[in-house]
């Protein structure tokens, strides 16, 4: 037994611990608790055992969006070398997140607090059981507060885990659990607060959450969880800096073979993503259903057109680029936009994408090693803003409901309104991961280091770090 290297991982897994409930501490600090109110009466809610199943499902397709479908698709796109890596990487951050999920997480994304970040009232699931709801999006229908708090643990988990394909092959994995820890207290679930946290149909004129007091609309995470991590994953890929042999060594991916099944897991459990996020399963569900369908055929058939005006082949790799491009950026606008405003949508994302991921990557020379800036951040951003124009009614969008009318009429303010306040949501989102991130980036490197050694990334990270291979040959 080496004792040494023994004692040194105890000590990081006491460090890390201990930062962790350093972290809740911090954030009981920042979080401003709601003061104790007199309990109102309670509304009476209908709550459907249909709604309450979809939502079951879509939880678990969520998952495995994840595991394996997240693992597979990076894991196919490393060397041979760094497979086990990014599979043991995606794994650990999706454990890790559950528990702090259940911890504090939930409070601090779905309490009231302040317009940035939720209390503690709900840390550890105070409160939550079996006869607690939560409110859909229609007047006095209810789901129950578990199964809302288990979906949305499951977008909290692939959040961070998006983040390592912008620097696979280089981190070490103590530093990157460290560095999610932080993250997710820091940075996802005042996001999520901020873009999702609001009264209910009930309540709906409680305050809310910042960029929903905007007007800005994001159905299933266009802001909070692609923009949230591209921009994390870019800032990452920068600080950390480029992978040993970057341009020099081959770096194709060993197997494209498994990146196709991932990227098909991800199209699957993408439908719990964003059908799910409706909270009920009714016709806005199938609306966002037949989008996830068409958004991302489109955006795979027009990638695969690109590549072979101008490559003059088209790649599998191209294909699925292609198809992930149309779910982020459907994503944002999975229930609002009408199908042939999805099918737009997913063509221009994926014109957009590729320019940043064959032109702008080269030009500026930034090791984004599996594009998570250039798909994600970029076509979360084209998803953001076009949904402020799809939703549109007159476009065949879903027009976006005012609470405040005796019928909930769906409406739209106009182009121009709807945009600025999804620009709004869009830039708050890209300064406070970009900048928050980059401080937590640095506080890890002064604690643990990033990067593991030169003749560690030269050996791999399969067998330096976890002290095992994915294939033996």
């Amino acid at each position: 037994m080496n004792i040494p290297s023994t004692l040194k991982s105890v000590a990081r897994s006491a460090l890390l611990g201990s930062f962790a409930l350093g972290a809740l501490g911090t954030v009981a600090a920042f979080a401003q608790e709601a003061a104790p109110a007199a309990a109102a009466a309670a509304p009476a809610f209908t709550v459907d055992k249909g709604d309450t199943t979809w939502m079951m499902i879509s939880t678990v397709l969520v998952l495995l969006m994840t595991v394996p479908g997240l693992a597979l698709f990076y894991g196919g796109l490393v060397r041979s070398k760094n497979m086990l890596s990014v599979l043991m990487q995606v794994f650990t951050i999706t454990s890790v997140v559950m528990i702090i999920w259940v911890f504090y997480g939930y409070s601090l994304a779905f309490t009231p607090g302040n317009a940035f970040v939720g209390g503690l009232s709900k840390m550890f699931l105070s409160g939550v059981d079996v006869t607690t709801l939560s409110e859909t999006f229609t007047k006095g229908v209810a789901i129950p507060e578990l199964v809302f708090v288990v979906f949305q643990m499951t977008f909290a988990c692939i959040t961070p885990a998006l983040i390592v394909g912008a620097f696979a092959e280089r981190v070490k994995f103590s530093a990157l659990i460290l560095f999610v820890i932080l993250w997710v207290t820091f940075i996802y679930f005042p996001i999520a607060h901020m873009v999702w946290f609001w009264g209910g149909p009930s309540a709906y004129t409680d305050p809310t959450g910042l960029i929903f007091s905007f007007g800005a609309i994001d159905f299933a995470g266009g802001t909070v969880v692609h923009i949230n991590a591209g921009i994390a994953g870019l800032v990452g890929a920068l600080m950390i800096g480029k992978r040993n042999g970057y341009k020099k060594d081959l770096m194709a991916p060993h197997s494209m073979t498994l990146t196709m099944v991932g990227a098909s897991l991800l199209w699957v459990g993408w439908f719990g993503f964003n059908a799910g996020s409706n909270l009920e399963a009714n016709a806005y569900a199938v609306l966002a259903m037949i989008n996830t369908f068409v958004a991302t055929a489109a955006a795979a058939v027009t990638w695969i057109v690109l590549e072979s005006l101008l490559r003059g082949k088209a790649s599998m790799l191209g294909a699925v680029s292609g198809a992930v491009t149309g779910l982020v950026a459907v994503t944002p606008a999975a229930g609002f936009a009408g199908p042939m405003g999805a099918i737009v949508l997913g063509i221009v994302a994926t014109f957009v994408c590729y320019f940043f991921v064959s032109v702008v990557k080269n030009a500026f020379n930034y090791d984004d090693s599996l594009d998570v800036f250039g798909v994600h951040c970029i076509g979360g951003i084209i998803g953001a803003l076009g949904t402020g124009i799809l939703v549109n009614p007159a476009l065949g969008g879903a027009g976006i409901v005012d609470y405040s009318t005796a019928n909930f009429a769906a409406g739209y303010a106009g182009t121009a309104t709807q945009l600025l306040a999804q620009a709004k949501g869009v830039l708050v989102t890209l300064l406070w991961s970009g900048i928050g991130s980059a401080i937590l980036y640095k506080i890890v490197d002064m604690i643990i280091g990033l990067r593991p050694t030169a003749d560690a990334e030269r050996e791999g990270l399969d067998l330096t770090s976890h002290g095992e291979a994915a294939y033996h040959s």
